[in-house]
């Protein structure tokens, strides 16, 4: 859209929303003032203006402003011009092709909407929203609260309910902006507004202006940030720091999706540095998605021994057959097709597709709940799944999709070395420091907030080290419950005397030459604790007598073959 009769001025003052004084040709001027909002930022005495001489002669007011000059950037000011812009637009054939009948000002419910668009079987509304507000490159819609603006937010929702198409076009007048965000401190509704619109099926768009003295055009699409936008401004600070202090870790040697997938299964309840040596073994072992969809069980069951949650990897060995049957071995590549594969969730899924992929998709394990809680001083429950799934929203919305990987790796990186639970986090360490919300409330030690556990069942249990002149007797768990499919010493409910374990060994067929007790152990299970009393039992011939149903292994074989859980660990130097 172009202007005539523009003349160069500088402002003076603002009496009202309605009216300034400038200077004019030397001469202090009234100016009418198109825009109602604040525009304290932008309006300041002895800034340089741009105003419009009225056709109108008889005109009381003369001058509209029309555009104001801040630093280098000029910035539109005519709250009439953003719908003649987008309707200029419009009629260019954006968003709906060439031949769209375009309505301006339609009423709906109890809305009068921009624009009406029909095309075809499509039917849409669009809401124009003017934007002057700037800040170190973030642009910020409203200036001042707005109960219209929510207003009409919810009866776009309400049109998509009933089959129209809907969008909010915010119209920056300005160009060379970071990306746009509701502005929170002035009206916070309207922020939550648009986040539940976004998740209605509203559209959201937001374009800069290239804007001259005598013209304003509709430009580039702006990035919106309906999240918190120190989120956003976490990403360029988090990206260079990863890059400059990433551990060397095995698994990031040599990127592949099915080599990301093993680490991150390992990695679940697991140590890195305990996952090291797991993850190398495995890939030695099975190095392809081909040889774990069709290892031996036990050979892999004893791949995994000691990393526990034996179902991951049964679940992990489900999925390299999906894939070599459904996909003829080739690993899918979207995030649908990951998450579709038996035993990934939410976090693998996005893991993989990042890390190996590029693709921007959260991955939000218990380190990034930790940092995001601590950035935004969040006190929501992350034991919730739907705070979890607020912050995977926030998150998605902001990964950069030329750094996805080194992002989401920067903030699991982050919360395992440097905002670490359990004690005090090294924020003087950390490259959001300047960012972060619960720091400059001095609550970082109070968050997150994490609702306690329930208590965990507490099992007793006796441990049998049943042993002769050459042979240990083991027994396979049975092929569902706790510890499925494993090898385990065989055991009783209950903490048994000496007495006990003798009348048990006869009443199996065996009888003791020699019952020695030895330490007691405890292993804890996510909603179960085994505390375990032991006897490594002497007899004479294990296989001869026995009539439980039990396998005798010679010393050695338990180490090679048979897969023992890392709840017996405690006593496996006393099997040979």
């Amino acid at each position: 859209m172009r202007y005539e009769r523009i003349e160069e001025a500088i402002f003076l003052e603002r009496p009202n929303r309605f009216i300034a004084y400038a200077s004019i040709r030397g001469e202090k001027e009234v100016v009418h003032v198109k825009n109602t909002g604040r525009c304290a930022e932008l309006l300041i005495p002895g800034a340089k203006i741009y105003v419009q001489e009225s056709e109108n002669p008889e005109r009381k007011t003369k001058w509209d402003l029309i555009a104001v000059k801040k630093q280098d950037r000029m910035i539109n000011m005519d709250s009439q011009v953003p719908n003649k812009v987008v309707q200029e637009w419009l009629c260019k054939g954006a968003l709906f092709g060439e031949g769209a009948i375009i309505r301006p000002e339609t009423t709906y419910k109890n809305s009068r909407f921009d624009f009406y668009i029909e095309k075809n079987d499509r039917k849409a509304f669009i809401e124009v929203k003017g934007v002057t507000l700037e800040t170190n490159g973030i642009v910020k819609f409203p200036d001042a609260p707005s109960e219209r603006a929510v207003k009409h937010v919810g009866e776009l929702i309400e049109a998509v309910k009933e089959g129209y198409e809907a969008y909010i076009l915010f119209v920056i007048q300005m160009q060379h902006v970071k990306y746009f965000t509701p502005n929170r401190e002035t009206h916070a509704e309207f922020g939550e507004m648009l986040k539940k619109a976004k998740k209605a099926g509203v559209k959201i768009l937001a374009f800069d202006s290239i804007v001259t003295k005598e013209e304003i055009l509709l430009n580039d699409e702006v990035e919106v940030v309906l999240t918190d936008p120190i989120l956003k401004e976490s990403v360029d600070p988090l990206v260079h720091w990863f890059r400059e202090n990433k551990r060397e870790l095995p698994w990031r040697k040599e990127i592949s999706p099915y080599r990301v997938w093993v680490s991150e299964i390992m990695l679940q309840q697991t140590r890195v540095e305990a996952v090291k040596a797991y993850f190398e073994r495995f890939m030695k072992a099975l190095p392809t998605v081909e040889s774990l969809a069709y290892a031996q069980e036990d050979h892999l069951l004893k791949l995994w021994e000691g990393l526990g949650y034996y179902n991951r990897v049964r679940n992990m060995q489900k999925a390299a057959v999906q894939i070599m049957e459904e996909r003829q071995g080739v690993f899918p590549q979207t995030y649908e097709e990951i998450h579709a594969l038996k035993g990934i969730g939410d976090y693998t899924a996005g893991a993989i597709c990042s890390f190996a992929y590029g693709i921007p998709k959260p991955a939000v394990d218990g380190n990034v709940l930790r940092v995001v809680s601590r950035l935004l001083a969040d006190a929501s429950d992350i034991s919730k799944a739907s705070v979890k799934k607020q912050m995977e929203e926030a998150i998605e919305e902001i990964i950069p999709r030329d750094a996805a990987s080194d992002f989401n790796q920067g903030l699991i990186e982050l919360g395992a070395i440097v905002c670490v639970p359990n004690g005090e986090p090294k924020c003087g360490q950390c490259p959001l420091e300047h960012l972060c919300k619960a720091k400059a409330k001095g609550m970082e030690r109070q968050l997150p907030v994490k609702t306690k556990a329930k208590d965990r069942r507490i099992e007793k249990k006796t441990v049998l080290i049943l042993k002769d002149a050459n042979t240990i007797a083991i027994r396979k768990r049975p092929s569902k419950g706790l510890l499925a499919g494993l090898y385990e010493l065989p055991n009783v409910e209950g903490s048994f005397t000496r007495k006990q374990v003798i009348e048990y060994c006869n009443s199996i067929g065996l009888y003791p030459l020699h019952v020695e007790k030895i330490e007691s152990a405890k292993h804890i299970f996510s909603h179960v604790e085994w505390h375990m009393t032991a006897y490594i039992i002497k007899v004479d011939e294990l296989e001869k007598n026995c009539s439980e149903d039990l396998l005798f292994v010679k010393q050695g074989e338990i180490e090679k073959t048979y897969s023992i859980p890392s709840a017996f660990e405690k006593y496996r130097k006393y099997c040979f």
